[in-house]
């Protein structure tokens, strides 16, 4: 049985799909049927990460933007 760290630790490949071994999904599984904290753990990582992929720029914003962005901000404080 795995231990609350190492489901930690493999929690990242359950969320992003990372192909993971029979066994290694078994062992995952088994333990959130067991423990409820890593349940918790696991839907908040993947409700973060849907939020970020919902919420990421499709292209970075150059500096000149980033600055105009921050200058409005401050002045409108």
């Amino acid at each position: 049985m795995l231990k609350c760290t190492e489901v930690v630790q493999r929690a990242d490949a359950l969320v992003d799909g990372t192909p993971l071994s029979f066994a290694e999904r078994l062992a995952l599984r088994s333990h959130l049927m067991l423990c409820r904290h890593c349940r918790r753990y696991v839907r908040q990582l993947k409700a973060l990460t849907e939020h970020l992929r919902e919420h990421t720029l499709v292209e970075p914003l150059d500096d000149e933007t980033v600055n105009a962005i921050l200058a409005h901000r401050d002045n409108a404080n």
